[in-house]
């Protein structure tokens, strides 16, 4: 109990330092791509920012392995984190980095409880266009066939990617890029999912409410008939008496 208790003190205090990391991430992730004529020192201090990010959740996890009371059930139970943060040693792509961050990031977010799911889902939509339009640009700029050569046109097609719409006028010709596709058209249908079945819910709490309500009057009004009745009896016996 004391050692996992150490790991939700650790998760507690290091969540909001690993979101600042992924802000500069996220910085150092779009500088290169939003500006392809950059330095080449430039380019190398943002990939070590990447690397050093990535390093960090790296760290963070094997710390919070160590604090586990069962270390052998929290790697099971966090797999995508060990997945994640397992990724881009695989095979070091900028763009594995991303996943990798974006996977993480998401992970401890949720284990947050002060953030609520409106936040949650507001963020996710926000990371998601973010990324999936530098990612797209990134991998569709320098494709001969490929139609997506501003940020302008990778921000267009992302949320049309993402709410599903698709108009066709901007649409990626390389594999990486029809992968990101996927990706972007499967998260969009699962954020509106858990916006509408979040909607549905506040709906029926509200009608349960009410009904909760409407029952609680209702067993009032019926109380205070059964009061009346009973003072009416008393009141005829009384007068009956006065009567006699």
């Amino acid at each position: 109990m004391q050692q996992q208790s150490a790991q939700l003190r650790w998760e507690q205090h290091t969540q909001r330092p690993l979101l600042g990391l992924a802000l500069a991430f996220a910085v150092a992730y779009a500088v290169p791509i939003v500006r392809p004529d950059a330095s080449r020192d430039v380019v190398e201090v943002c990939t070590a920012v990447e690397w050093v990010v990535w390093g960090a959740f790296a760290l963070d996890y094997l710390i919070r392995l160590a604090l586990a009371e069962q270390r052998l059930r929290f790697v099971r139970t966090h797999w995508l984190d060990l997945g994640a943060v397992l990724l881009p040693v695989i095979q070091p792509l900028r763009l594995l980095r991303l996943v990798s961050t974006l996977l993480l990031v998401g992970q401890r977010a949720r284990m947050a409880s002060q953030i609520r799911l409106t936040t949650y889902v507001a963020g996710a939509v926000v990371g998601l266009l973010m990324f999936g339009s530098l990612a797209v640009l990134s991998v569709e700029r320098d494709s001969p066939d490929g139609n997506i050569r501003t940020l302008g046109d990778a921000v267009w097609w992302s949320f049309t990617t993402m709410t599903t719409v698709g108009y066709g006028d901007h649409a990626p010709t390389t594999g990486l890029g029809r992968m990101l596709a996927v990706g972007l058209m499967l998260s969009g249908i699962a954020l509106l999912g858990v916006v509408t079945a979040n909607i549905a819910a506040w709906f029926i709490a509200r009608f349960e409410k009410d009904d909760v309500e409407e029952r609680r009057q209702t067993e009032a009004i019926r109380e205070l008939t059964e009061e009346v009745r009973a003072l009416r009896g008393e009141l005829a016996a009384l007068k009956g008496t006065s009567v006699e």
